[in-house]
């Protein structure tokens, strides 16, 4: 059996956008053409709604291209438990208003017990006191949290 990945908004993002002049975001969009064309396939990949809501914003061809990418991938269910979880994670992360999404995210991957969630949010989802504190709040409550990281950290060896 596969092992189960949560892929997040940026990930997508960084693999359909055009290539980036600045070196590091270019730097991670070739690390997620390769993980996406070498790596993936040895995972069982899901997405959110919260996901395709992102994706569907912009420009009308990017959108296209954007959902086209995950439109073979299972969508997981947001529940009033996930909610609930999503809000307890904002109030503790203290992250803004703009970024609620992103306790969504860890939310969802948290509550489906998937194995991975990969992003290249290292502000707000990839962070190590993130990771802390969704560790410590997903053990009080008896969920196992997801191994959290970039495409970088899942290569296949």
């Amino acid at each position: 059996m596969k092992s189960t990945v949560y892929i997040e908004t940026s990930v997508i993002s960084y693999l359909t956008a055009k290539p980036s002049r600045d070196l590091i975001v270019a730097a991670h969009q070739q690390i997620t053409n390769e993980w996406w064309g070498n790596a993936l396939s040895h995972y069982e990949a899901f997405v959110s709604p919260i996901v395709l809501e992102e994706i569907s914003r912009g420009d009308a061809d990017a959108i296209q291209s954007r959902l086209g990418k995950v439109s073979a991938f299972p969508v997981l269910e947001v529940l009033p438990e996930i909610r609930n979880l999503a809000d307890t994670y904002f109030s503790t992360l203290a992250i803004p208003e703009k970024a609620r999404a992103d306790a969504y995210h860890l939310a969802i991957a948290s509550w489906h017990g998937i194995d991975f969630l990969v992003s290249w949010n290292c502000t707000h989802i990839v962070n190590g006191r993130i990771k802390l504190l969704i560790e410590e709040i997903n053990a009080r409550q008896g969920i196992r949290t997801p191994i959290i990281c970039t495409p970088e950290e899942l290569m296949e060896g």
